[in-house]
């Protein structure tokens, strides 16, 4: 469980008794610091920061070499691992300075190189971890997280192979009295707690949508509908979608019902498993849990509200995730799809009805995702619709709600409130774009470069280029901004931002400050989060393989949660400052949380990589 961890303190023993240490190609030695203890060896003062999954012959390719002291660098090579044998050379080029914990910083690019292997970097004494480059590293990936969504379902749980929250739930602010019976049970849990909310859960079915109809190729299937072990003939990400689709249909169950939340923050009583939820939010209810209806209104069962001003978010989001399942499903279930385009022309016209944001409602604390844009959800509907039905008016109505935001508002920010743009990419303009003329195309294609070039303009002024803010969920935004470049390349075929994207996705495989991956399990012999602030970690040692952590923090925001408390010693010391953090510690829910929607998001991307590796390496025969 706590394998780091235990590491430092074998190697601490180790160290007392050897006197001189053998070094491994791609390793090196722990500083004082990480091993907290003093010992005679020297501590390294300077590493290389990788992707651990690898990178693809034709890729970008690029390292960070960081440093403690304000050491300059010329040079670095790229080292077969097996044989020692130095098969590129290459500059360091200019010095980025300070960043972090960091007082000087480079950039060591060798996409000039095209082997296939295994390698690590060296600039002076500092060695990368070994890493592969070849046509396939991404091979598998999106399936991997995959096991995370499986592992957050609700109702029957797969991994558990037992069911959960069976008896939800009961009705909160509807047309029909408070407390009615209504049956939402299904759909995943949020994130390490088992709060549900609408909008997460159809963004994340759109997400998963959208894999399977573009990267169709990505995705296998070993297992059933109900998740267990076992083909069925249908994509495991399609069976995953129809696991959403299914929760949303409860959801929105007639056409003038909508739903936004199941549960809210009552569900916070301690660590424990899905299946021995033992939580009562009163009422004489027993395990039943409160179901939102969407009101477009201010909401709070207890001390605090939220600022909800429509419905729109949450209707759009319905609208966009029905409407692609139409799609998908048209060709071989007809009657489910004129089901989900249905449910889609339903969910919209509420949205019409209630323009706004539907915020998520908060009860013991003040937090809550607190969105503030909707137009970018109707967008997305709308353009959904349109694909779906060709209907002109459909693209009309999006174009004009795309001119209305046209760049997410956090880009180019550098802070914001928890959710408050999301989601954190705007599918809506990729969408619309594909079917849109010359004109309309060109405007949509320079909304995303104006969004992308304010990132840009932040994040290349420092070795990891990094210009996405460090708020809560700053992976979840890192996987956005990602998607959103490789959306713009396809459309414009402009590559002025690849490595930019390129370093995106570095960051969250380990081309970071902590020189770790965020997602659990993958790569499985990298340095991966271990310690989530998870049920299934913490109290059994079972693996959330493929969940994507929430990522690092300002130090600021840090300081200020309530309810933070390191349990275990931080084998990330030395790279932590007062710009940001990053904790392996289940204690820290602000940076080592999974989250359901941020994995979604991440299997597209994932998805996306593979995709574009094996079509490379196609183009290249």
């Amino acid at each position: 469980m706590h394998s780091k961890k235990v590491l430092l303190a074998f190697v601490l023993g180790v160290l007392v008794l050897v006197a001189k240490a053998v070094t491994v190609p791609g390793m090196f030695l722990p500083s004082r610091e990480e091993i907290a203890a003093g010992t005679s060896v020297k501590e390294p003062r300077a590493w290389i920061r990788i992707n651990q999954l690898g990178y693809t012959p034709e890729s970008i390719k690029v390292g960070v070499w960081v440093s403690k002291e304000a050491n300059r660098i010329r040079r670095f090579k790229l080292v077969e691992a097996s044989s020692g044998k130095v098969v590129y050379r290459g500059k360091a080029g200019e010095a980025f300075g300070a960043y972090g914990p960091f007082q000087e910083s480079y950039r060591l690019n060798f996409s000039d190189f095209k082997g296939h292997g295994t390698y690590y970097l060296q600039a002076g004494t500092a060695k990368s971890p070994a890493f592969r480059i070849a046509p396939d590293v991404y091979k598998g990936a999106a399936d991997f997280a995959l096991r995370y969504m499986r592992q957050q379902r609700s109702g029957f749980n797969p991994y558990l192979k037992d069911s959960c929250h069976t008896a939800d739930g009961y009705t909160m602010y509807g047309p029909m009295p408070d407390s009615t019976r209504i049956d939402v049970s299904g759909g995943w849990h949020d994130a390490s707690d088992y709060l549900q909310y609408a909008t997460t859960s159809a963004n994340a079915t759109y997400h998963l949508l959208a894999a399977y109809r573009d990267f169709p190729g990505a995705f296998g299937d070993q297992h059933q509908a109900n998740g267990l072990e076992g083909s069925n003939g249908v994509a495991d990400v399609l069976d995953e979608a129809k696991w959403g689709l299914d929760w949303l249909l409860k959801m929105h169950p007639r056409e003038d019902w909508l739903f936004n939340q199941l549960a809210d923050d009552r569900d916070h009583a301690g660590m424990r498993l899905p299946t021995l939820d033992h939580v009562d939010y009163g009422l004489g209810k027993g395990k039943e849990r409160p179901v939102y209806f969407a009101t477009g209104k201010p909401q709070g069962l207890g001390k605090y509200q939220n600022r909800a001003t429509g419905v729109a978010s949450t209707a759009g989001k319905f609208a966009s995730a029905f409407a692609l399942a139409a799609t998908i499903y048209a060709p071989a279930n007809d009657s489910l799809a004129r089901l989900f385009q249905q449910k889609s022309l339903s969910a919209y016209q509420l949205g019409l009805d209630k323009p706004g944001a539907c915020q998520t409602a908060p009860h013991l604390a003040p937090y809550f995702y607190e969105e503030d844009n909707w137009v970018d959800d109707m967008e997305l509907g709308a353009a959904a619709l349109y694909q779906l039905t060709g209907d002109k008016g459909y693209f009309d109505r999006a174009y004009q709600y795309s001119l209305q935001e046209k760049v997410t508002p956090w880009m180019g920010a550098d802070t914001a409130r928890h959710y408050q743009w999301y989601p954190f990419h705007n599918f809506g303009h990729y969408e619309l774009a594909k079917n849109a003329g010359a004109t309309d195309r060109a405007a949509l294609i320079s909304f995303y470069k104006e969004g992308i070039a304010k990132v840009a303009d932040k994040g290349m002024k420092n070795a990891f280029y990094r210009g996405v803010p460090f708020i809560w969920c700053s992976n979840n935004l890192t996987t956005s901004f990602a998607i959103q470049c490789y959306l713009y390349r396809q459309l414009s075929n402009d590559q002025t931002y690849a490595e930019l994207e390129q370093a995106n996705f570095d960051w969250l495989f380990g081309c970071n400050p902590w020189g770790t991956s965020m997602v659990y399990g993958l790569p499985a012999n990298g340095d991966t989060p271990e310690d989530t602030h998870s049920a299934f970690t913490h109290l059994y040692q079972y693996p959330i393989d493929g969940g994507l952590v929430d990522g690092p923090v300002y130090g600021n925001i840090f300081k200020n949660l309530k309810g933070i408390t390191l349990y275990q010693p931080d084998e990330y010391v030395p790279f932590q400052s007062d710009l940001v953090v990053y904790h392996d510690d289940y204690g820290d829910y602000s940076t080592n949380e999974p989250t359901m929607d941020g994995t979604a998001s991440l299997i597209y991307l994932l998805a996306a990589k593979q995709h574009s590796s094996l079509e490379g390496a196609r183009a290249k025969k």
